[in-house]
């Protein structure tokens, strides 16, 4: 769920930005969403009336009930909304503005991408359920379902509408109307209220953001997104000069007299016009000079398959191919060995399946000691093989379980532990790493069919659509082009 300001800047980047721009979008939500809290903490603290002590130790008491909430790991949602109810009641008679509530309630509530197991294990629950249709049962499989998604996903699912459809809309039609009759509007033009409104969202969003950004990654404080240029960092600062919802907020909140809000309105009006004609010029400027004319990750597979090198699976010659990159701890990749076993079977020797590593040891600590494994395995003939017993055993990847499944292969034993212990396949699995950043994978799994990365779900029927289609030659509707044959 996104704000009115987010949305009307997404937009705009849509109309004026490069075709594609996932990468910039990412980053400019991101600065939004701090944006949007460091607005939300003024509004708070410094648009507040009298302060009240013990309503706000109230407040207090509730918000740390929250952390308690959720490090206890309680998952029902009903808790959550009582609590911030209560945190919302006391904030506003505190006499802070009750925004603030909000943002904090929001931080608080858990949020997490759904876990392998607790999926796993609702899927179980409602197979029961099929087997044996009766309420004890449905009613745990339910419970299992609801279990395996955050309670702050399903609080957003049940507010959404009604923010996005009621709350928004009549937000702004409260504030956003200025009656332009009567000389308002040509007051507004030579009032320095209404340019320092302007001069503020649009030139303080284009210096603040482009030039931090830019002076950050030159001073080596951190790095722009890959496929995001400098211009296209300008750009992006220019259009987050559109402010409507918390810039109308602030303007009812600092200013009592009805001519100031009205001045100071038509800015916000102003600055969303000239920010978007910026946005507009520096983006064009940014393609005609330096060549930035998509803001995406790369979309084409960097290395080539190379049967000498690369482990496949099907004929090397085959007409049609599919590239994976994996982590062998993953356990949506530990899935998809099941899709691509499918996906062989139905295209039989016309594909070759082609195995890449991306181990991720930050969330998976186990991955590059078990692509080691692999690749010392591959030494002796046998990788697939080992390939196929990592993937069954993902929550034994030890070395001396890796010792166990090169025993149970016949591999011997003592030059594959010399192998792993001496990281002889270490360069491999970098420049395998490598060929994922330079082609544009970030997670696992992830699949090229052909030479193009695939978009989008990953099940056995989508990924034999897309080949199919690379088979006839045929445009890929998410790219708007065809997905070339190897």
């Amino acid at each position: 769920m996104i704000g009115t300001d987010t949305a009307f800047l997404l937009g705009v980047l849509a109309l004026v930005g490069p075709a594609v721009s996932t990468q910039l979008r990412v980053f400019l939500l991101s600065l939004t969403v701090v944006d949007d809290i460091v607005a939300v903490t003024v509004i708070g603290v410094v648009y507040s009336d009298s302060i009240d002590i013990s309503a706000l130790i109230v407040a207090a008491v509730g918000i740390a009930v929250l952390v308690v909430l959720g490090r206890a790991g309680v998952w029902r949602t009903w808790p959550y909304v009582l609590v911030t109810i209560m945190v919302w009641v006391a904030t506003v008679a505190s006499g802070m503005h009750a925004s603030i509530a909000g943002m904090i309630a929001g931080l608080l509530i858990p949020a997490f991408a759904p876990r392998r197991e607790a999926v796993e294990g609702a899927a179980t629950l409602f197979r029961a359920f099929r087997q044996s249709p009766m309420a004890e049962v449905g009613r745990s499989a339910k419970d299992a379902l609801v279990r395996a998604v955050s309670v702050n996903e399903r609080i957003q699912l049940v507010l959404h509408p009604w923010v996005s459809y009621v709350i928004v809309p009549v937000f702004a039609l409260a504030n956003a109307g200025v009656d332009l009759r009567g000389g308002v509007l040509a007051e507004a033009l030579v009032s320095p209220m209404t340019w320092a409104v302007v001069v503020g969202l649009v030139g303080g969003k284009f210096l603040g953001i482009g030039l931090f950004s830019l002076g950050g990654a030159k001073l080596g404080l951190g790095r722009l997104p890959q496929g995001v240029g400098p211009g296209q960092v300008l750009a992006g600062g220019a259009l987050s000069g559109i402010g409507f919802t918390v810039a109308l907020l602030i303007i009812g909140l600092a200013f009592d007299s009805p001519e100031l809000q009205d001045q100071a309105t038509v800015g916000v009006l102003l600055a969303l016009v000239m920010a978007t004609a910026l946005g507009w010029l520096v983006f064009r400027l940014a393609a005609i000079l330096h060549g930035e004319t998509s803001a995406g990750l790369p979309r084409t597979l960097a290395r080539p398959v190379d049967p000498d090198r690369d482990h496949l699976r099907g004929p090397a010659s085959a007409p049609l191919t599919l590239v994976e990159f994996a982590d062998f701890e993953c356990p949506f990749c530990a899935r998809a060995t099941g899709v691509t076993k499918e996906v062989r079977e139905h295209f039989g020797e016309d594909l070759r399946y082609v195995f890449r590593h991306l181990p991720l040891p930050d969330v998976h600590p186990h991955a590059e000691l078990a692509a080691a494994g692999a690749e010392a395995a591959a030494a002796q003939g046998r990788f697939w093989e080992m390939h196929d017993l990592l993937f069954a055993r993902q929550d034994q990847l030890e070395l001396e379980d890796l010792a166990g499944y090169a025993g149970r292969l016949g591999l011997d034993v003592e030059e594959f532990l010399r192998d792993v212990d001496e990281q002889r396949h270490a360069a491999r699995i970098r420049e395998d790493v490598a060929d994922a950043e330079a082609s544009g994978a970030r997670g696992t799994p992830t699949f090229f069919v052909g030479t193009q990365r695939h978009i989008g779900a990953y099940d056995a029927q989508s990924l034999i659509a897309e080949l199919e289609a690379a088979r006839r030659g045929e445009a890929d509707p998410r790219r708007g082009g065809r997905t070339p044959l190897p």
